[in-house]
């Protein structure tokens, strides 16, 4: 994919509407890495700066460059005349805001998201126990079966249906 990532960089280095970057997640890069919720890599993050969504599609060049060049100034509190009423009043309600009390509301947000990652992680935690301790058992309870003789039992099922057939003849 960076061969093409670094092609699309190119494509769009002169572009006056659209920046297309990368980012070290490992290095100088790891606090916006952070605050922008990456978590494996490589992730490619597309709209606002300060409100960036998760991209979905294809990974190679022509879906990239399309996806890219396609993309077009969306609702915000920067571009708030692209917005519906709906999200406009919502917009202008946070930007009246108490900035005290603005602040309050993303913290109890952040931690509401942090909580059902957490939450999350626990149970697939739980799940992925569960599954191993359930692939356990299958595979005891399978080669017991085994022990007991199920290959021989079939074996000799096969040879006596042989030689049944046999002796009628």
């Amino acid at each position: 994919m960076k061969p093409d990532w670094d092609k699309l960089m190119d494509a769009f280095a002169d572009s006056k509407t659209a920046l297309v970057a990368d980012v070290d997640c490992t290095e100088a890069g790891k606090e916006l890495c952070s605050e922008q919720g990456v978590k494996g890599y490589p992730t490619i993050k597309w709209g606002d700066p300060s409100n960036l969504e998760d991209y979905k599609g294809a990974r190679d060049y022509p879906s990239l460059e399309k996806f890219a060049a396609d993309l077009k100034p969306t609702c915000s509190p920067a571009n708030i005349d692209l917005c519906d009423a709906d999200k406009k009043a919502e917009i202008e309600k946070f930007l009246n805001m108490d900035q005290d009390e603005l602040s309050k509301l993303i913290d109890e947000s952040d931690k509401k998201v942090e909580e059902v990652e957490k939450n999350f992680k626990e149970s697939v935690e739980a799940l992925q126990k569960q599954y191993q301790d359930l692939m356990t058992n299958k595979e005891t309870v399978q080669e017991e079966i085994k022990n007991a003789g199920l290959g021989l039992m079939k074996a000799c099922k096969s040879h006596a249906a042989k030689t049944k057939g046999s002796d009628e003849l």
